[in-house]
């Protein structure tokens, strides 16, 4: 899944290799799932003869100025990716377009040839990204609704202990990253002095994969990243064991020796753990979820309660994700990409055991409404009898 460190490597690739040179060719998918907004003919039409001015990035968006508006900007999703014929994007070992690849990919949403021959493509396999055309991609939804670009307009200490410190959720829920913190520990249990170390953190991780073309086989050897490659119990960095757990529905990878919980959640798991010894199973409740706000909980039933049709959302983040949410079409389909493969075998998993606890509970609920029905019918009967 792309991050902010491969998008960043492709707007300074589309920068080094593409300034300054007119579009002589375009290509646009038909695809309204991930074209959004316009149409092949149109698209296309807006790009052709126009000269690449400028690329620009925020958070997972990147956008291109050129010499007139309107201007394409790529929303990347799950697996959008830029590829330029002949040069490595990155150091991922698919990045770089062979002479034997298909080019363009039938993957490829849009394809640019420019006036010296280079050409270069956005695809995406999964069709969760999304391509528009737009006179302004900065003032306008995504990218307007995002908080400050970590690597561009970077937080200070300061403010991202203010802006999180509040916050009851799971500090890995909340960033998906951590600096020697318990993922499961809530964020507002998070002292001043932690939050300085995550925002040096988040800083070094940054630069440092921006440095590296974000290859992870040049990571610092005390580095803690996800690799399916290792297995839980037999992973480890600078001779201390990585454990594997799930926190927010990901797979997360930490170090206890040094992501430690503290506070009444240290005091929970304990409990939990001398539960589970004793032969008590799972009867503690997870204390990340008795750390959910007040706030949290009164939405999620008020959803239950009042929830409108699709589409009808006040929030237009409530209807991007309802789309994104869509049937992916192209999830199975034969590429060399086992990480894909993966993704889907743990969603289904997932849905499995999610359909096994609906199915639990309806079964129960039948059980218990038979047996008040019988207890009503052999009531009357003695009534009658009487």
């Amino acid at each position: 899944m792309p991050e902010l460190p491969e998008v960043e490597a492709a707007r300074r690739a589309i920068e080094e290799n593409c300034l300054g040179k007119k579009i002589t060719k375009a290509l646009i998918a038909d695809d309204p799932k991930v074209i959004e907004g316009v149409s092949r003919a149109d698209f296309e039409g807006s790009l052709v003869g126009k000269t690449i001015v400028s690329a620009h990035r925020k958070g997972k968006n990147l956008w291109l100025r050129l010499d007139s508006p309107p201007f394409p900007s790529f929303q990347f999703g799950m697996t959008g990716a830029i590829y330029i014929k002949g040069v490595a994007v990155t150091k991922y070992k698919r990045s770089a377009v062979k002479d034997t690849d298909e080019w363009p990919s039938k993957y490829s949403k849009l394809f640019v040839e420019l006036d010296d021959g280079l050409e270069f493509s956005f695809t995406d396999k999964r069709r969760f990204a999304r391509v528009r055309l737009l006179k302004d991609p900065a003032s306008v939804p995504p990218i307007s609704e995002l908080g400050p670009d970590a690597l561009l307009e970077p937080m200070t200490g300061d403010e991202l202990f203010e802006s999180l410190s509040k916050k009851k959720i799971a500090i890995k829920t909340l960033l998906l990253d951590q600096a020697r913190i318990h993922p499961e520990q809530s964020a507002a249990s998070l002292s001043k002095e932690n939050y300085g170390n995550l925002h040096k953190s988040i800083k070094e991780v940054i630069e440092k994969s921006l440095e590296v073309g974000a290859d992870s086989s040049q990571f610092p050897s005390n580095w803690i990243f996800h690799s399916r490659e290792k297995k839980p119990g037999k992973a480890f960095v600078d001779g201390r064991k990585i454990d594997f757990i799930t926190v927010g529905g990901r797979t997360t990878a930490y170090v206890p020796e040094l992501q430690k919980l503290s506070g009444q959640q240290a005091a929970r798991a304990g409990s939990k753990q001398a539960n589970k010894r004793k032969g008590h199973g799972d009867g503690v409740k997870d204390d990340v979820n008795e750390a959910a706000s007040d706030e949290e909980v009164n939405g999620s039933v008020q959803s239950k309660k009042g929830r409108k049709p699709r589409g009808q959302g006040n929030k237009s983040s409530a209807k991007r994700k309802s789309k994104e949410s869509d049937d992916e079409d192209n999830a199975n389909d034969s590429e060399d990409d086992d990480d894909d493969d993966n993704d889907d075998h743990h969603d289904e998993d997932q849905k499995n055991k999610t359909r096994k606890v609906t199915n639990n509970k309806q079964s129960k609920v039948e059980k218990t409404s038979k047996k008040t029905v019988q207890t009503s019918q052999n009531s009357k009967k003695k009534k009658k009898a009487k």
